[in-house]
């Protein structure tokens, strides 16, 4: 495979400066409030030069939906570590919820929750992405299951979908506190919750 032209790199660096450009628009407007015109601005380009990289908005969102794919990949990565499963699920968690309490990562999903709510469109570009995570903790609950480290889970997917959910809500959550605990102890009190909640019934 050649090495990029000086020129194809040129055209990634300024593909690169409109989708961050992009990103900084909807943190800061909102994505319905967000107009090309505004990203083409912040990107310091012509509105003509944008449209030769992107058809419009949700063109840079599809391209933004592909970076957060590269993002997961490394939480993909810890859960496909399978022969401890709950140590791997708690470092998955301690990784996890430290990216989804980034206050650009919560302002993000809320605008997405937002939209998505109008436009399924929007919803399926991030679902994917979503998807393996829940499919990815899912299979670790059934490994461990199979080693006899976890309790018998009646829908493991389920199960999986509702850690999810406890690590998206907890960044939501310390986005908003005031005052309240410091990230590391709530994290820590949620590893606790769920380390509980996952190791089989102790016998009487």
């Amino acid at each position: 495979m050649s090495a990029p032209t000086n020129k194809e790199t040129a055209l990634q660096k300024r593909k690169m400066r409109i989708v961050e450009a992009a990103l900084e628009c909807f943190l800061e407007n909102g994505y319905h409030q967000t107009g090309v015109r505004e990203i083409a601005k912040k990107a310091g380009i012509s509105l003509g030069n944008l449209y030769n990289h992107f058809s419009g908005k949700e063109a840079v969102l599809a391209e933004i939906a592909a970076l957060d794919r590269q993002e997961t990949q490394p939480f993909l990565d810890i859960l496909a570590d399978d022969e401890q499963p709950e140590a791997t699920l708690l470092r998955f968690i301690s990784a996890y919820a430290d990216h989804a309490a980034l206050p650009e990562n919560v302002i993000f999903s809320i605008e997405l929750v937002s939209e998505s709510i109008h436009n399924p469109e929007i919803a399926a570009l991030f679902n994917d992405n979503w998807a393996s995570l829940v499919g990815a903790v899912s299979s670790l609950l059934n490994k461990g299951m199979a080693d006899g480290c976890f309790r018998e889970f009646s829908n493991p997917d389920e199960t999986a979908e509702m850690i999810m959910d406890l690590l998206e809500s907890l960044g939501l959550r310390l986005y908003f506190a005031d005052g309240g605990k410091k990230k590391d102890a709530a994290i820590d009190d949620l590893k606790e919750f769920v380390r509980c909640a996952i190791r089989p019934p102790v016998a009487r």
